[in-house]
């Protein structure tokens, strides 16, 4: 009897153990060997060589107009999983690539974890019109109410009929 409890208290154990290790997760662009963004040279590469090479890019900026520069951002992160709780960013590399009007390379950045900034979001809540209702209120609210099959036929009755064909 006690070597079947040990036998089942150790089986037990194999089990969970291996629940208790992380797992890690790569999201985003993975580089290749042999094509990486740090690669690509400034002056020498162009849009077209850029793509052939890297792919397309995780994002592309929306906010270079006024620049009159376009840029590509290569986004890679690396996340760690414990059980249950929340993953955690271990690593992230994002890779710029700025290109001119001619769409030649102008310049290759490199950000890391450490260069992120947090941002604070405001809670707050946009109210609505009217009144809140009360959960008996949307509940026995329509008890009563006209069914909108009846109104389906009439055109002139506000909030009926409308739609395709409505009109």
């Amino acid at each position: 009897m006690r070597y079947f409890v040990k036998v089942l208290a150790i089986s037990g154990l194999a089990l969970f153990v291996p629940a208790c290790n992380p797992i890690l997760r790569t999201h985003g662009y993975v580089p290749l060997e042999d094509a990486k963004p740090q690669a690509v040279a400034p002056g020498a590469d162009t849009k077209a060589t850029v793509l052939a090479s890297l792919g397309n890019p995780s994002v592309k900026g929306t906010f270079d107009e006024k620049l009159d520069t376009d840029t590509w951002y290569y986004v890679n992160s690396v996340r760690r999983r414990f059980a249950y709780l929340r993953p955690l960013t271990e690593e992230r590399t994002i890779t710029a690539i700025s290109f001119n009007e001619d769409g030649a390379v102008t310049k290759v950045a490199e950000y890391g974890i450490e260069d992120g900034q947090y941002v604070d979001y405001v809670n707050r809540k946009t109210p609505t019109r009217g009144r809140e209702l009360s959960v008996l209120e949307q509940i026995f609210g329509t008890i009563g109410a006209i069914p909108t099959d009846r109104l389906a036929g009439q055109r002139d009755v506000p909030g009926g009929g409308g739609g395709p064909g409505g009109r």
